[in-house]
């Protein structure tokens, strides 16, 4: 199974960086859940298969866009999978219950990501699934956050603050997928792609007109903010008045593969071919 096949060896590195020879947008592009590695200690943790572990990815999201170094652009990628740590939450939004100690005061045990079962350290898989046998110490959180939250968001934090150095502003593109089929709602909620801007907050109304625009001159229905109008990196780093766009994008996963099988679709060449049409788009508007 893709991504199964070895385990996580300890030496690798949290995220992948994908930089162009030269910089020569003020882009920065970003997939958080992409990540597909999974530890031989995560494996016997777990009381779920590895396929129902992996429907909790972004699946094949950052090849989607990997064409951004191409246009002068990076893309930061997580190489840690969602279910093992979050990189679009807050650092420490944990759920008690999780865990055989107690948490610190300053813990987030409030959010509704947490009382989803989806906080830093998720205790369900999307599909609604409990993902351990048995109870977290606090110190794992801490070891996770350490080792995986932190490095992702030390280097984006990098690449946006470079950007902004030199370009004087910086688009952050916050690349996710979503799936086809929700409980009560249409296929992806009647829509090829959501764009997320934290209605208006994080990225200008001009950078969300290109990116409609130009998906919907490819053939694609687009959606504003509904159901996704952003996660905590969209809001965390988007201040526009500050110098920083931030636009989450959510592409429909049965565009381009199985969601079943979590296997690519012969559609999948087409979506590419159609993101990296946006990113030229962006990268140059």
């Amino acid at each position: 199974m893709r991504g199964m096949d070895l385990p996580l060896p300890a030496t690798q590195p949290a995220v992948t960086l994908l930089s162009p020879a030269a910089q020569t947008a003020p882009v920065v592009f970003a997939s958080p859940h992409s990540g597909r590695a999974y530890s031989a200690a995560f494996l016997a943790r777990t009381r779920l298969d590895p396929l129902t572990l992996r429907r909790s990815e972004d699946c094949f999201v950052d090849e989607l866009f990997a064409a951004a170094p191409d246009h002068g652009a990076p893309l930061l990628a997580a190489t840690f999978p969602r279910a093992w740590c979050d990189a679009n939450r807050e650092p420490w939004e944990l759920d008690p219950a999780m865990f055989a100690d107690r948490l610190p005061p300053w813990v987030n045990t409030g959010s509704a990501r947490v009382a989803a079962g989806l906080g830093t350290i998720a205790r369900i898989v999307a599909s609604g699934e409990a993902i351990y046998r048995d109870h977290l110490r606090f110190a794992e959180a801490e070891a996770r956050v350490r080792d995986c939250w932190l490095p992702f968001h030390d280097t984006l934090r990098a690449l946006i603050e470079a950007t902004r150095a030199r370009f004087d502003r910086c688009l952050l593109i916050d690349c996710h997928s979503m799936p086809a089929v929700q409980p009560g709602t249409p296929p992806c909620a009647g829509a090829d792609v959501v764009l997320g801007d934290a209605h208006g907050t994080a990225c200008g109304a001009r950078t969300v007109r290109l990116a409609q625009e130009t998906l919907e001159q490819l053939g694609y229905r687009v959606r504003r903010n509904e159901p996704y109008a952003g996660g905590y990196i969209t809001r965390h780093y988007g201040h526009p008045r500050e110098g920083v766009e931030a636009l989450q994008i959510e592409l429909c996963r049965s565009l381009y593969m199985d969601e079943a099988r979590l296997e690519k679709r012969p559609g999948f060449a087409a979506v590419q071919r159609d993101m990296t049409r946006l990113i030229a788009s962006l990268t140059a508007g």
